[in-house]
């Protein structure tokens, strides 16, 4: 059986964090998205610079998970920026679940989901929020076993391409 440790991530882990955070992502969605989207996007989403400044950020939170010292998934939480109307200043959300493929389904991400879960809880927020991709099923149905609901749609830019999202919220 694998052993898996879970930790908060520090500012000492920004460039783990940034490489995780690129890695999953083109596992995931890669075959989504033009070379050149990818360019445009990676850099500004999972960008060292873009890592550090988050990690600096007291009103945010990210987790490594690592196997043998390796990462292999993370999780990140923060103040909410969705698209809604009911979206305030006390809400958060989540806004990275990944593991690389390899390491689903073995129950590692159920205490990630755990740990984050209660940093959030933590927080006093009047509800949680996650917007997750239209066809990312698993990830719906594992959502909306926790709790959350559908309650909008956008559009989540990539480069040039507009991905269709959904925004699911837990209320308490």
């Amino acid at each position: 059986m694998t052993e898996y440790t879970l930790r908060r991530a520090t500012l000492a882990d920004a460039e783990a964090l940034s490489d995780i955070g690129a890695a999953t992502f083109i596992e995931t969605f890669s075959h989504l998205y033009p070379e050149t989207d990818l360019k445009l996007f990676l850099p500004s989403a999972y960008g060292l610079d873009r890592t550090i400044i988050d990690l600096k950020d007291p009103t945010k939170a990210s987790w490594l998970v690592e196997e043998n010292d390796i990462v292999v998934g993370y999780a990140s939480a923060g103040p909410c920026d969705l698209p809604h109307e009911d979206v305030s200043g006390r809400s958060l959300e989540l806004k990275r679940f990944y593991l690389l493929k390899r390491h689903q389904n073995g129950g590692i991400g159920h205490r990630l989901w755990g740990q984050v879960l209660d940093w959030m809880t933590a927080q006093s927020p009047i509800d949680l929020w996650i917007g997750v991709w239209s066809k990312n099923y698993g990830a719906q149905r594992f959502y909306l076993r926790e709790g959350f609901a559908k309650v909008g749609e956008y559009g989540f830019k990539v480069g040039s391409t507009i991905d269709h999202e959904y925004i699911l919220r837990r209320v308490g």
